[in-house]
């Protein structure tokens, strides 16, 4: 097993999101899989043989603490990083079998990409917003309308709040988070605010998965890639391709930044790419 940290801010070896990756583990059971990643306390991926060779070069299945996910995004960036470092993949485009679907890698200017899907979205209830800011321990005023749920391959709750401060001061009330999110048909609360003094197209965003084992996720790949496309829908930019960047963790100590390359509108059937900083890591961080 090899840590891969993924989504770091780049030019810093803090944040980013750990990803344990077991390479070569066919042998193991799904009980042995589950196991692994609840010793280590972090999504883990495992690259197997695909089921069928003709249309994929590698299989990979993912875990959380609690259960099997279909597809984890910083999980498979940190596998391709790591084949890629190894040796063992040349950067040549890579098709990955997942629950999800395929999953296209290739390594573009130095880094690996991976491709989601374009978005479904829909708006939430307001009886569900309600009860979305009353978690977030905040006014409903607070919350920028519309809130939508938005999947590339799990549903997320994009929840745009009026400020980046009070986004990173959000206490939410996590024993109702997954109750709640059971109600909104979601995998995880994602509330964000855009970044009015950055340069480019740049958010922050917190993730409050709804039955993960942990609180907050540092980093959320195909939440970030669901936000991508949300902010096209809410008209936070244009039509044109654009490279959206996602910042996560900051509240919790481990700044992140998440790259989504996402499609001009007139292509938009093509799906995104998602990237970001890999490196290896010697050990998991103390709590």
């Amino acid at each position: 097993m090899q840590l891969v940290r993924v989504f770091a801010r780049p030019g810093t070896r803090a944040g980013g999101n750990p990803a344990p990756v077991w390479l070569d583990a066919d042998a193991m059971s799904t009980e042995d899989m589950q196991a692994r990643t609840r010793e280590s306390g972090h999504e883990s991926v495992f690259v197997l043989a695909p089921d069928d060779a003709a249309r994929h070069r590698l299989r990979m299945r993912y875990f959380v603490p609690r259960h099997e996910m279909e597809m984890c995004g910083h999980a498979t960036l940190g596998a391709l990083w790591l084949l890629h470092e190894r040796g063992r993949w040349s950067g040549e485009p890579i098709a990955v079998q997942t629950l999800s679907g395929t999953v296209h890698g290739r390594y573009v200017d130095g880094a690996v990409e991976i491709s989601q899907p374009s978005a479904s979205i829909a708006a939430v209830d307001a009886a569900l917003v309600r009860e979305i800011a009353q978690c977030l321990g905040i006014g409903l005023a607070q919350i920028v309308s519309p809130v939508l749920n938005a999947a590339t391959s799990r549903v997320k709750t994009l929840v745009r709040l009026e400020s980046p401060e009070l986004l990173h001061g959000l206490r939410p009330d996590f024993a109702r988070v997954e109750a709640l999110c059971d109600r909104l048909g979601s995998t995880g609360l994602y509330p964000f605010a855009s970044n009015a003094d950055a340069q480019g197209t740049e958010v922050s965003a917190r993730q409050f998965p709804r039955s993960s084992g942990y609180p907050e996720d540092a980093a959320t790949g195909i939440a970030a890639a669901a936000l991508a496309w949300g902010l096209r829908e809410m008209a936070l930019v244009g039509a044109d391709g654009t490279l959206v960047t996602v910042r996560q963790g900051e509240a919790m100590g481990s700044p992140s930044a998440i790259q989504v390359r996402l499609p001009a509108q007139a292509e938009a059937a093509e799906g995104c790419w998602l990237r970001g900083d890999a490196q290896a890591m010697e050990a998991l961080p103390h709590d």
